[in-house]
């Protein structure tokens, strides 16, 4: 056995189908890799310049502290009472990439509901309503003058009568 920094690289000898004897070695880096979450941290320091900078390394001579980063899609269902009345009709601010909206708009289309879907990404007038309504996250689902923070079954239950 040898060890390699915090990694063991074990070397065996296994039989050969044509009875040859040959040398494996195994790295336990996969290993590692799959049965740990592996987590980035983001440092933020001011140069001696006055400019903040950010990195993903600690700066070994200067004072800094770590970043918490925020992801921009509602993790629990809230609600709020919406600045726009949408009458029946249901309403969704999402973007391309976010799994909640695509599975509001899976539920949406299984349900047979018919809804308006805007991404605040590609549509000016539907991110400048967005900033309006004071959102942080996607999805926002409008229904009446009820609001929907994210999504689940349940919750869009509550605000579609």
């Amino acid at each position: 056995m040898l060890i390699l920094g915090n990694m063991e690289v074990f070397t065996t000898y296994i039989q050969s189908p044509h009875g040859k004897t040959m040398k494996a070695t195994t790295l336990f880096l996969l290993c590692i890799f799959t049965s740990q979450p592996l987590f980035a941290e983001i440092f933020k320091w001011t140069g001696e310049n006055g400019k903040v900078y950010f990195s993903d390394t600690k700066p070994r001579h200067l004072q800094s502290s770590e970043v918490k980063l925020k992801i921009s899609t509602y993790k629990n269902v809230s609600y709020d009472k919406s600045l726009f009345n949408t009458g029946k009709k249901v309403v969704m601010y999402s973007t391309s990439w976010c799994a909640y909206c695509k599975k509001a708009k899976k539920y949406f289309k299984e349900q047979g509901i018919r809804f308006t879907e805007y991404d605040i990404e590609k549509n000016l007038m539907a991110k400048r309503r967005y900033k309006k309504m004071g959102a942080k996250g996607v999805p926002v689902i409008l229904v009446g003058n009820a609001r929907m923070n994210g999504f689940s079954e349940k919750g869009f239950e509550r605000i579609y009568q």
